[in-house]
């Protein structure tokens, strides 16, 4: 094998890697906040089962979830989902273990606004729906965009993990190579390592100036 086609096969499946980050980041980043609503119901029943679903989601590997996600509509229901589950299931699997990290760091972002900030709005005849989205959720997004960089860098490595219900991303095309024969199978290891370096070099670039663009909420 060339180093061109290498190269080619490294870049389909860092195609599929990108394809899982993006629909993970946009299904989980909304849902997140949704979890946290429900972590901060009220209602005792909704949250505690959403503490049990941050709990067991954040308690169990990964991989195990992608698993169970796969699996888990034959071996319980017997049922077969049509079309291509295997890369849904792996979209499904991303969002929700995703979406619960993300709630409790929007949690704690929500949680540390001063309640000066919540007394003001009432005095100023403000909504609940208005004083979340004109005076808590700008001042809130400031506060969460670090730990919130910090969990799409690891989604950026964590996509590798799709391999172990057989989609075929840049890692798993890269242990392909390696255990062809004739391959520059080293070359191939190095080569995808620099794809992730990359990538999260951007990602993280793209989120610190984000960050620096919401100074003035300081």
């Amino acid at each position: 094998m060339t180093v061109s086609a290498m190269l080619t096969l490294l870049v389909q499946g860092f195609g599929k890697s990108l394809e899982i980050f993006a629909l993970t980041l946009l299904g989980s980043l909304p849902l997140g906040l949704l979890v946290m609503f429900g972590r901060r119901s009220r209602v005792a029943p909704l949250r505690w089962l959403v503490k049990l679903f941050i709990s067991v989601m954040r308690g169990t590997p990964l991989m195990l979830q992608l698993m169970v996600v796969y699996y888990g509509p034959f071996l319980l229901f017997n049922f077969t989902p049509p079309g291509n589950w295997r890369f849904g299931a792996v979209i499904v699997g991303f969002v929700i273990n995703y979406a619960a990290y993300f709630a409790e760091i929007y949690r704690a972002g929500y949680e540390s606004i001063p309640v000066g900030q919540f007394e003001a709005a009432q005095v100023l005849g403000y909504t609940g729906g208005q004083t979340f989205g004109r005076i808590l959720l700008p001042q809130m997004i400031r506060r969460v965009l670090p730990p919130v960089t910090n969990e799409v860098i690891t989604l950026v490595k964590d996509t590798s993990l799709a391999s172990v219900i057989g989609t075929v991303e840049m890692f798993t095309r890269a242990k392909q190579i390696v255990a062809s024969p004739n391959t520059p199978g080293m070359l191939a290891l190095a080569a995808a390592g620099l794809f992730y370096y990359v990538f999260n070099y951007i990602v993280a670039f793209a989120m610190e100036r984000a960050e620096r663009s919401l100074a003035y909420y300081q």
